[in-house]
């Protein structure tokens, strides 16, 4: 009974830490409508600054108290004053672009953040002592319970309760609310929303790196920080309910306790629970616990498809030219063949997103759930019983169109950023079994030696890769232009004119999932070929970034927009990784210049659209 206690206390220790980030990131969201990808990284600049003012810098500050919590301060003052250059510099300018961009723009602002703070402090860890004055524990029965915890339990309420009051007794508080529901009328009565939004990304960094920051008595400081935490924060905060405080701070406590009783009761299916538990709310209530219902709308532009060039024979010429690219990049020699398979796989993974999200309006934030489904699915078969890489491959695609069948109809009846996170959710449960699995899947040691491809076969497979790739690409233009393709682009535009219209909007909706999610596994399985082995990472959410990458660089809505965007991924990333230590910070410039500058992907085109209002649920306490 006294263990059950002290795991309730773990898990409302925890709780505080991912309220912390979930209000901030609430604050920024409600407010200025960024979804905010970056807000990890504050939480591990709040933690890298404090431990080194404090061990390396400041070192006699770890004997008082006052001075050790002005320590903590000073990470938060540091991540506030970062996100305020940030915001001045790149977030000010996605103001009213859509969210998909937004999340893109923001991930690259946190590998530009990471390469920097390596540069800064280092890539080691660094280990804090403890807090002066707090370093016992209270005894609980036979066991014992850190007295530092308490305060992180009691803080939690306290940071609650004063936003609460910020936002319901303050005129800035009214402001704020007043300016997630109408800037234009919030600025016709004469207030400046710019200043307005401005604090809540300061605000909210500053929380985010008062949470990293609080964390150093408990855990080293360390650049891997921000992923984990970042991915939970979303959860909390999808959980709760876009815009609410207070559904974050319940979504906390829900999930800082199923974190807790899943580390004593299922320790190896910790990360599998959270992700159902967020599931299992938003299958019940759409939006969080908390939030309040969105209005139904677009919120993307939403132009036509294009295809380009317009007539037949220019268009196979295209064709033409793309091929030939790819078999001179065979001929350069190993390097260039390595590059151009990595490139035509990249392509048909973005192909399977691309006609989803362009098409179908579907947005995906785990996309790489079915990429590492279809990898595992070939690998495991070939290991098992000796498949060869036909039968592989199908088995792989199978094994993500299983899936989706059995979860997708439950998905596609939700939309925007729930959707996006419920699919972030299945690739984090299917991270989660890969890493943990060891038995079938070998965990982080992966199944290596596969044979699919042997080193006679090289051009051959090449050759199936190039095909693929162009058959995706054909099958993405006769999609756009089928009666299929018309119906989900009806769909994504105007779903309450299509459904008086008599087109059944769940079903459309859930054909464009089952076939996303079966090119996504055949990517995989060529993936897994191509390689030779396979590894939990392939399911994570750098692989479900590298998808939208590839889509969103390219132009969701030209048709050659996945083949742009692949080429450019794999060649910058080739480019910038020869000897330069930092490239992976380079690229993520790279990434949020060309957001900022093509926010419609380098070969986008100039279209007629009329942008319909974006949905508020507005921010609330």
């Amino acid at each position: 009974m006294i263990f059950a206690f002290i795991q309730f206390l773990n898990g409302l220790s925890y709780a505080t830490t991912l309220f912390l980030m979930a209000a901030g990131l609430t604050l920024i969201f409600g407010v200025t409508r960024i979804v905010n990808f970056a807000h990890g990284s504050f939480y591990m600049l709040g933690a890298m600054f404090s431990a080194h003012w404090l061990v390396n810098w400041f070192p006699a500050w770890c004997e008082s108290p006052e001075l050790y919590a002005i320590a903590i301060v000073f990470g938060a003052a540091c991540a506030a004053l970062t996100g305020a250059i940030a915001e001045f510099l790149l977030l000010r300018r996605l103001y009213g672009v859509p969210e998909l961009y937004q999340l893109v723009a923001t991930f690259g602002l946190s590998l530009a953040l990471r390469d920097a703070m390596r540069w800064c402090f280092g890539p080691d860890e660094l280990f804090a002592p403890r807090f002066p004055g707090l370093k016992g524990a209270f005894q609980l029965g036979n066991d014992f319970f850190p007295q530092y915890q308490v305060l992180c339990i009691a803080l939690g309420p306290l940071v609650w309760l004063g936003l609460h009051l910020l936002l319901t007794r303050t005129v800035f508080g009214a402001r704020l609310q007043a300016a997630t529901q109408d800037r234009a009328m919030l600025s016709a009565l004469g207030i400046n929303p710019a200043p307005l939004m401005l604090a809540a990304v300061v605000l909210g960094c500053a929380l985010a790196g008062l949470g990293g920051a609080l964390q150093l008595p408990r855990e080293p400081a360390h650049l891997q920080m921000d992923t984990n935490v970042v991915v939970e924060t979303f959860v909390v905060v999808v959980t709760g309910g876009l815009g609410s405080i207070s559904g974050a701070f319940f979504a906390a406590l829900l999930i800082g306790l199923v974190h807790a009783l899943g580390v004593v009761v299922f320790p190896q299916a910790t990360l599998v629970l959270v992700f159902m538990t967020m599931a299992l709310v938003l299958a019940l209530r759409p939006q969080g616990l908390l939030g309040k219902p969105i209005q139904a709308g677009a919120n993307e532009m939403a132009p036509r498809f294009h295809v380009f060039p317009r007539t037949r024979r220019a268009r196979w010429s295209v064709y033409g030219v793309f091929a030939a690219l790819a078999l001179a990049a065979w001929w350069i020699g190993d390097y260039g063949q390595s590059l151009a398979s990595d490139a035509l796989i990249l392509l048909i993974f973005g192909v399977s997103l691309q006609a989803m999200m362009a098409l179908g309006g579907l947005v995906s934030f785990g996309h790489a759930a079915f990429f590492g489904l279809g990898a595992y699915g070939a690998a495991l078969v070939h290991t098992a019983w000796g498949w060869s890489l036909p039968a592989a491959l199908a088995a792989g695609s199978f094994a993500a169109l299983l899936v989706a069948a059995a979860l997708g109809g439950v998905l596609v009846r939700s939309a925007g950023v729930y959707l996006a996170m419920l699919s972030l959710a299945l690739a984090q449960v299917v991270w989660a079994t890969a890493s943990q699995w060891v038995g079938v899947t070998g965990g982080d040691n992966g199944l290596i030696g596969l044979r699919l491809v042997p080193d006679t076969a090289r051009l051959p497979f090449f050759a199936l890769l190039l095909g693929l790739a162009i058959l995706s690409v054909a099958g993405l233009e006769r999609l756009s232009q089928s009666t299929l393709g018309l119906s989900l682009q009806a769909v994504r535009d105007a779903p309450l004119r299509a459904a008086a219209s008599g087109l059944p909007l769940l079903r459309i909706k859930f054909r464009s999932y089952l076939g996303g999610a079966a090119m996504a596994g055949l990517a995989g399985g060529l993936f897994a070929a191509h390689q030779g082995a396979v590894f939990p990472s392939v399911a994570s959410v750098s692989t479900s970034l590298d998808a939208l990458l590839v889509v969103l660089l390219g132009g969701m809505h030209a048709l050659w927009g996945s083949a742009a965007g692949a080429g450019l991924l794999v060649a910058a990333g080739a480019a910038l990784g020869r000897g330069f230590e930092y490239w992976r910070g380079a690229l993520g410039v790279l990434v949020m210049v060309i957001m900022v500058a093509a926010p419609s992907g380098i070969l986008g085109v100039r279209w007629q659209t009329t942008r319909t209002a974006v949905p508020r649920s507005g921010m609330h306490p």
